[in-house]
Order: structure tokens, then sequence, then C-alpha cells
């Protein structure tokens, strides 16, 4: 999900009674620092959870749910924590697991004999695990366009598509991130336990695990009601109020929303393995399995500003990345959502975790508070992450500064299109995603996608036969060149489309499109 700054985590004892118990304390002057974070990266609102030794250290709000509101964020106020969301859909299958009724290495197909991938032997081979540690050959984000932005699909007709999407590399030889997937293992679960899998979630995970405030749907993110974070992001270079993503197709991928004490409950139950005193939810073969490496993610020295985060291995398991940090082995997560985005940090050895949800997009502003933390616990050298970071997102943003004058300063505005606006005018087709309808409305041209109601942009003449398509939703922030060909005899053959901008998120994967006309307006 949306990850492009995030650089691509009655059983239970209640919060307060545990931290009454609690033999740590939180890093001194933390709540000064995190104050310091927010304001340098623009955060409105955030809850923090640390937990160390089985106990809850810190269950906290900062800030305020919504700009302009004086309604401060507390540790049960929820947050969409987005993808963070994976590992509870891999330990539900883990769990389906136990009881036989699936096996981690089986074929997909048998459980979903309708589930088809591009080629007809991967689908044959492609197993449970497979779904679950971004190795399809899919390319990165791909496929997303079925979801996302929200569209009139429904989850099986998504599945039934993927078989149309060409991959990017072989299968099993190569790492790169994928929701769709996620939505596959979300249909696994219902075919084979008979219940969706929102109600399995909450029933065999959240509420057992005592989380009485999540909910697992994004639909519920939509809802003003309730103790929930209003989501911002920055559009136009202002920090604003944006819709949140409310669309319940992709949920296993996402949909979980909770504040920083359900997150501190998730957290003590994934470190002692499923075990709530003296009753276990799932078994420690099952975190096993999903703390265990499968897939290698490509890795390389952090930033000269990060320094200290450089890795020596880092890879995929079953909902979780994996990777080193200071000599221990950390479990971690990250999410992203139109309006939020969360980090999941764990280190199984010292028993430490540490979530942050937040209510803006900012990965700097996570990172910076998650590694403030781990390095206290594990007494690390004193390192200026706020700094660190600060300088990290001023030569990001610089770079895409530039990319973007490149682009423009490419642009042959003199130029003009082969043809009258009117021939390229028409239903074009893609074989994944569907149809998408070019209309000349007075003397410009119009982009809708037909199954996504938010697509619906202008075109904006670029150069030669390239359009620039602006959505009129501009909190999208992702507009996309549009290039048609022409065939031999001068008409329209078809067309591609790629992100304008290296700011675009991934999830609009508009690069994937092969565009056909099948029939004029």
């Amino acid at each position: 999900m949306r990850m492009i700054r995030l650089l691509a985590l009655a059983l239970c004892l209640p919060v307060a009674a545990a931290a009454q118990a609690r033999s740590a304390s939180p890093p001194p002057n933390l709540d000064a620092y995190v104050d310091s974070v927010m304001k340098r990266f623009e955060v409105p609102g955030m809850g923090i959870a640390i937990v160390k030794d089985g106990q809850v250290v810190l269950a906290k709000g900062y800030g305020v749910k919504r700009l302009g509101s004086s309604e401060k964020v507390d540790a049960d106020t929820r947050f969409g924590i987005a993808s963070n969301t994976k590992a509870f859909t891999a330990l539900a299958i883990g769990m389906l697991v136990e009881e036989g009724k699936l096996e981690w290495d089986a074929p997909v197909v048998n459980y979903l004999p309708e589930f088809m991938m591009w080629d007809s032997w991967v689908t044959r081979q492609i197993t449970v695990r497979d779904i679950l540690v971004h190795r399809s050959g899919l390319g990165l984000g791909a496929g997303d366009l079925l979801w996302w932005p929200p569209t009139t699909y429904t989850p099986p007709e998504i599945m039934r598509r993927l078989r149309y999407i060409e991959p990017a590399t072989s299968f099993r030889s190569a790492y790169a991130y994928d929701n769709v997937l996620y939505l596959v293992a979300g249909q696994l679960i219902e075919r084979v336990s008979g219940q969706s899998w929102s109600d399995f979630i909450t029933d065999r995970i959240m509420r057992p695990v005592g989380m009485r405030e999540a909910n697992s749907t994004h639909a519920a993110a939509g809802q003003p009601m309730g103790n929930v974070a209003a989501t911002h992001a920055k559009v136009n270079g202002k920090v604003q109020v944006v819709k949140p993503f409310s669309d319940p197709n992709t949920d296993p991928a996402g949909g979980i929303n909770a504040g920083a004490n359900d997150m501190a409950r998730w957290m003590i139950a994934q470190m002692d393995s499923g075990r709530l005193g003296d009753r276990r939810l799932w078994k420690a073969s099952t975190t096993r399995e999903q703390w265990t490496l499968v897939t290698p993610v490509p890795f390389g020295p952090a930033p000269k500003e990060l320094a200290p985060y450089t890795a020596n291995f880092s890879g995929y398991g079953l909902g979780f990345f994996l990777r080193d940090y200071r000599g221990q082995k950390l479990v971690t997560h990250t999410g992203g959502l139109p309006g939020y985005v969360s980090l999941l940090m764990m280190i199984p050895n010292q028993k430490l975790g540490v979530m942050v949800l937040t209510n803006q997009e900012s990965g700097a502003a996570f990172m910076s508070i998650g590694l403030k933390v781990l390095d206290y616990y594990l007494k690390a050298p004193p390192f200026d992450w706020l700094g660190g970071y600060t300088t990290r997102m001023a030569r990001v943003d610089s770079m895409m500064a530039a990319e973007n004058q490149a682009t423009a300063a490419a642009r042959d505005s003199a130029s003009r299109p082969s043809l009258p606006l009117a021939s390229y005018a028409a239903t074009y087709e893609d074989p994944w995603y569907g149809t998408i309808t070019v209309s000349l409305k007075g003397n410009g041209l119009v982009m809708q996608f037909d199954k996504s109601p938010d697509l619906l942009g202008d075109l904006e003449h670029w150069q030669y036969d390239t359009w620039l398509v602006k959505w009129r939703d501009r909190e999208l922030r992702a507009d996309a060149f549009v290039t048609f060909t022409l065939d031999e005899a001068g008409k329209v053959a078809g067309a591609t489309m790629k992100p304008a901008s290296p700011e675009v998120d991934f999830s609009f994967d508009f690069q994937d499109l092969h565009l056909t006309p099948v029939r004029k307006p």
C-alpha cells in the first residue's frame, strides 16, 4: 500500500493493569522528542506503544485527531495500520494450517480451483506460502489498480483478473512487493474457514488477544463517528485533511484500524508466540514460520545520514520484513494509506516492541521515533535520528524536484498531435484492468477508468502524441502520461501510460496497462 515515502510491521491483562506491573520505563524525555518530531514533519497526531518483557511500557496518544480541532489523540484512538495488517492475514493462515485445513506448501489451486496466474505452470505450482512472500513474479504493485483507488470490482472478480497480468520476472526468482495476492489469501481464508476474512480476524485473533477497540475493514476509517484519527497528507505542498481509503476489497492487505493500546497487546502476544497467560492462541511453530526469512530483499548500505541502520541481511517472511539492527534480529513492517502511515518494530531476543501510528504520511517521523526507542533499550551509542531523517528527506525532496524539472525541460511544447483530437477518443481495453474511456468534451479530451470512479481526469497535451492526464481529484497525487501509438494507416492502434513523477505511489501501476481501442464513442 501507500509506501513511496516510507522507503521501500477477557484473556489479556488490561493495559492499565499491565502498566502497573511494568519493570521498564519509557526513554527519558520521550514526550518532548515526539513533539519535536511531529513539528518537524508536520504530523498532527500519533499513537505510540512500547512493550518490554511482556509488559506495556507505554501506550499513549500525542497531538490531535484532526487539524484545526482540539480533540486529542488518546491511547485508544484508531489509525489505519495499513500493511501491518498482512501479519494478521498470515497468522490466520497459520492457524488454519494448525487445524489441518491448509498446508503451507500445497498449491493454492487445491483450495481455490478458479485461481489462475498468467503462466499455467505457475498456476499449478504457486503455494499458500508463495502468496504471502512477494516472489510470485508479479512486478511491484502489479494489479493494484484493480482496487486502488476504490473500484467497483469485487474480490472474486479481482482474483479472476490476475491471470491476465504479465509477470515481470520468473517465478520465485525475485522480490517485488504486492498487495493483490494478499487479497487472494483473504479469499483462501474465507473458503476453508467458512467465515469472512474480517470475522475470522476479529473472532480468532483480535478479540482473544484483547484488541477491544480495533476493527478490521477499510470502510470503518471512512466513518466520522467514534475515536478515529482523521487522515492528512501534503497536497500541493501543504498538509491538509484528505479523504480516507474506504474500500473493503483489499482488507486482508491493509484493512485493520487500531490504537496504541490494542497494538501493544498485539506485540505482546506476538513475542510470546501466541501465549496469553495460561492459554495459547496459536502455536510457537506458527510464529517461527512467520519470522523465518523466505524471500531475500536486495539491500545496500543505509544512506550516509542514517548509517547505523545499515543491514547485514534483509528479507520477507510471512507478513513481516526480517533484518538485523545493531546485532539483533528485527521483525518489522511499515504500512501506508492515504493519510495514515505506521511502523512496527520488534526485537524478539529482547522482548522489545514499538509501534508508531500516524495520521499524516511521514515515514521519516515514524522512523525517527522507532529507532530512538530501540536504541534506548539496546543501550546503543547516541545517534541523532531526527537530524538524520531531516537531512535525508531534504535530499529526497531535492532529487524528486530535480527529476520533475528534467522531465519538464525535455518537453517539446511546440509539437502538435499527429491527429485531430476526435481521433483519440474511444473506449480502450486492457486485458487485466478492463475498459478506459477517452472522450472529447468541448475542446479537450477526458479520461475515465470505467471501474474506478475517482480516476477521472483531463488530458493536457504534453508533446507529440503524449498527454498528461491530470486527475480532477487532486488528493490522488498521481498524474500520469498517456502515449498513443499509430498503425501503418495513421490510426490510433493503442496507448500506454506511466506515472508522471517519482512521487506517484507505486500502487498506481499505470505502467502495466496496455490499452487497445475497442470502439469509438
